[in-house]
């Protein structure tokens, strides 16, 4: 049985590899629910909303803890009341397991 993917640790990737295939990336979407696959498959992204300042900026601290232990950062913009996150493997420019992997804590840090 495979690892589940809020389960797993990112991994170093400094180029040279083969981003996801757009069949891969559809697959491991759906593990990651809330999230979409952008239309050139090179990266996922998902708009999360709050009630408040407080609470997205609350959000946003959290996922730069989980940046930052994955080694792994996404791109986003924050408003009074949402985050707007993207995830790509920049070194490939596409994307790699480790944008869905943060995906998943992403998400995790939504369940109450």
């Amino acid at each position: 049985m495979s690892q589940n993917l809020e389960q797993k640790k990112c991994v170093p990737c400094e180029g040279g590899t083969t981003p996801l295939s757009a069949e891969r990336a559809t697959e491991l979407l759906q593990q990651v629910p809330g999230w979409q696959l952008a239309p050139e498959a090179n990266r996922i992204y998902r708009r999360f909303e709050f009630k408040g300042f407080y609470k997205t900026i609350a959000f946003i601290n959290a996922m730069a803890w989980v940046a930052n232990q994955q080694g792994h950062h996404p791109d986003f913009e924050g408003g009074y009341n949402f985050c707007l996150v993207n995830f790509t493997t920049h070194a490939i420019d596409g994307l790699s397991e480790n944008d869905f992997i943060c995906a998943a804590k992403l998400n995790a840090l939504m369940d109450d």
